[in-house]
């Protein structure tokens, strides 16, 4: 009787390791198909975006590079290609993505699939809200509005689904305020400044050809590689989801990366500036990790600080900030402003004085006349390193990228577990 009952249980054993195995192929069918996916869309954006580019221009779509010494037509808002080819991807792979439960045949999960039709929804409008101000040019005051109402779906249904208002104290402070703190409404409105940040970040922080695409892509690895890391804890299914989307953006955005660098034959515009942060909000909020999501910003996050007394008019804001362009020596160098001091606020003089305490500018006065380069980082980089051509420009801003992610990744865990539990940073 020994005997068979060692046999039954072995029996047993292996059946639960075949049925285990069989899960986790299970799982991972739908990422492989989804990668795949990602390369065909990668290849049909590379092919797709150079028979457009004449139709383009022949809607007046289209811009002159003022970094060169042509004057060729170079279209513009080609990022709605990418766009909609991510968008296609992503229907396409609907069936795919919920196929584990039509295969085990247990009761389909309307949540989860909401949540991804609505996550696709906010994407939706906000390329096409993009695409609206890059042919109408709406003025940057009111594109704060337009994440704001593509935000209303992704926020309605983190309501529905999750509706969790709570942060993690961190442990110093446990003592008076508890483990978590609730802190309510608070949180949405923080959600909605997120999707609002994530849109125009990227749009300030341009003006050389690749950066936007560039620092876009770099982001969108860095999430991914995050997500990688976290598929083995409690949230695997909200970091499987954020997998989903990034893989074929990451895809779609390459392909036009290529045609976008040095010497860009295509411009991205704001349509993709504004697709890509409302992206990258999505899967974050969605996917549960808004704050790690900030975290993979550091530079854009730099460079709003940085340029906001410009933006806020305390200091003269040009209508373009980008580098001026030296055809002599083909390289590109700081751009500059010109102002009155003693027009200047009260408050416009102290940003002046704390930005020259810690050299964030290079100051020159003559007779109450001061020129100072604009507040980017871009020509940041440009006054510490000086005049650099174009492309070595954008490798030199995106190793930047690179550098803040990595940076990232080090507050998100040695340090992050100091203050907090090993899952309860998100």
């Amino acid at each position: 009787m020994a005997l068979d009952v060692n046999v039954d249980n072995r029996d047993k054993y292996l059946s639960l390791v075949d049925n285990e195995h069989a899960a986790n192929q299970l799982k991972m069918f739908p990422h492989v198909v989804n990668i795949f996916m990602a390369f065909l869309s990668y290849l049909v954006t590379l092919r797709v975006i150079p028979m457009l580019k004449d139709k383009f221009i022949k809607a007046n779509l289209f811009g002159i590079d003022m970094s060169k010494t042509t004057s060729d037509k170079v279209p513009e808002s080609l990022g709605v290609v990418s766009g909609f080819i991510f968008l296609v991807t992503m229907v396409l792979f609907i069936p795919v993505a919920f196929e584990n439960s039509l295969l085990e045949k247990d009761a389909f999960p309307y949540d989860e699939y909401v949540k991804y039709i609505l996550a696709l929804l906010s994407i939706c409008c906000m390329l096409l809200l993009g695409f609206a101000d890059d042919v109408l040019d709406v003025p940057w005051r009111q594109k704060l509005l337009l994440p704001t109402i593509a935000s209303l779906p992704l926020l309605m249904v983190y309501y529905v689904s999750f509706n969790t208002t709570s942060i993690i104290v961190p442990k110093p402070f446990r003592e008076w305020l508890g483990v978590s703190l609730d802190i309510g409404i608070i949180y949405y409105v923080y959600m909605g400044m997120l999707a609002v940040f994530c849109t125009n970040a990227i749009n300030i922080l341009a003006g050389v050809n690749g950066l936007e695409a560039g620092q876009s892509v770099v982001i969108a690895i860095s999430i991914a590689i995050f997500n990688l890391l976290e598929l083995s804890g409690p949230l695997w299914k909200a970091h499987q989801f954020s997998l989903y989307f990034m893989w074929p953006y990451i895809g779609t955005s390459l392909a036009l990366l290529k045609h976008n660098w040095y010497p860009a034959s295509v411009f991205v515009g704001d349509t993709f500036c504004y697709f890509s942060g409302m992206t990258f909000a999505v899967v974050g909020i969605l996917g549960r990790f808004s704050k790690t999501t900030l975290l993979f910003f550091i530079p854009q996050v730099f460079n709003f600080l940085y340029s906001f007394p410009q933006l806020m008019k305390l200091i003269p804001c040009p209508r373009h900030r980008l580098p001026k362009f030296n055809s002599r020596t083909d390289k590109m160098e700081c751009s500059t402003t010109v102002f009155q001091y003693s027009e200047l606020s009260v408050l416009g003089k102290i940003v002046i004085s704390l930005f020259r305490v810690f050299r964030l500018i290079r100051w020159e006065e003559k007779n109450g006349v001061v020129v100072t380069n604009n507040f980017t980082l871009i020509n940041l980089v440009l006054l510490y390193f000086g005049p650099m051509h174009e492309a070595k420009l954008s490798t030199v801003l995106l190793g930047i990228q690179f550098l803040c992610t990595l940076l990232a990744f080090v507050i998100r865990y040695p340090f992050a577990s100091v203050f907090y539990d090993v899952y309860s940073v998100n």
